[in-house]
């Protein structure tokens, strides 16, 4: 049962930090000054995602302690919990992801939207989003390569932030279209090209790195005989759908839907195409963060 929570609120963390970096971050990339047209729903979803990480961390807290030290009644204990924040490098990376969530909660409560506030919002995502590596496989390599295993991971999990997050937002867009927004949404779609090639480069290459130090190149033909190898198989399937299903947003929806609108045609259906699409890769990225939630509880091939 404790497994299973810790699994839930990996996945929950998970995904309040990729939205907490990437659609703010997709914010300041994609709207200038007048653009943005219809972004009511920013502060709200970013204020969710700030409570999200920050009770998701406090509770995995608690439930590592448990893990630790054997049961929930434990857990709770002082000495137990000062222990796990004090004493180990999960804790205190639990604890500072809290707290960095808590000071996004505050100013997201404080401060008006604009790109002030998008800005804190995003040095905030990146510092959660890189604390993910400390609660990982990143930190556990020893040696020569181990800084080089946990670099990777940071950037790995920034870059998965800035995908996942900018595709939730993309999502909310679609769906709460209005008529004037859609001149504004194709620009959007056209702009996130950029970005999004960034992040799926750095995907690539940080996960070559670590797949490198996790399985090594000696047991890549075994991997499907451990249930680690057999998920990060399926996280690779994965991956490549999000990339099938970009690359048809890219290179053929979104140039349909501005065809239509540069034509003054009937754009519903080229949106409606367009959002079917979206929506199946964000949802596609929340299976995936689900299985890189299973994989961080498990011990890789090469610490077999």
């Amino acid at each position: 049962m404790l497994e299973f929570a810790i699994i839930a609120l990996r996945w929950l963390q998970y995904s309040g930090a990729v939205v907490l970096l990437g659609a703010p971050l997709f914010l300041l990339y994609s709207f200038k000054g007048g653009d943005a047209l219809n972004l009511t729903w920013a502060r709200p979803t970013l204020i969710v995602s700030s409570v999200v990480v920050a009770i998701g961390s406090l509770a995995a807290l608690v439930m590592q302690t448990a893990v630790m030290a054997g049961s929930l009644s434990e857990a709770v204990k002082p000495a137990s919990l000062s222990f796990m924040v004090t004493g180990t490098t999960l804790g205190m990376a639990m604890v500072a992801r809290a707290v960095v969530a808590i000071f996004s909660l505050v100013a997201l409560a404080s401060l008006k939207p604009g790109r002030t506030l998008w800005g804190l919002t995003v040095g905030a995502g990146l510092i959660v989003a890189a604390s993910f590596a400390w609660t990982g496989h990143g930190a556990a390599t020893e040696g020569a390569g181990g800084l080089l295993h946990l670099v990777a991971d940071i950037i790995h999990a920034a870059a998965a932030a800035l995908w996942l997050g900018a595709l939730a937002a993309l999502t909310i867009l679609l769906l709460r279209r209005a008529a004037p927004d859609d001149l504004t949404i194709h620009n959007a779609l056209h702009g996130f090209a950029g970005l999004g090639t960034l992040a799926v480069g750095l995907l690539v290459l940080t996960g070559l790195v670590n797949s490198w130090f996790l399985v090594g190149p000696a047991r890549v033909g075994d991997l499907g005989a451990s249930v680690y190898g057999q998920l990060l198989i399926a996280k690779l399937v994965l991956f490549g759908l999000m990339l099938a299903l970009a690359a048809g947003n890219r290179f053929r929806l979104t140039p349909v839907l501005g065809s239509a609108l540069a034509g003054g045609e009937d754009i519903r259906q080229a949106l409606q195409r367009l959002r079917r699409s979206v929506v199946a890769e964000t949802l596609v990225g929340a299976a995936l963060l689900a299985v890189v939630a299973v994989m961080g509880t498990l011990a890789p091939p090469s610490a077999m």
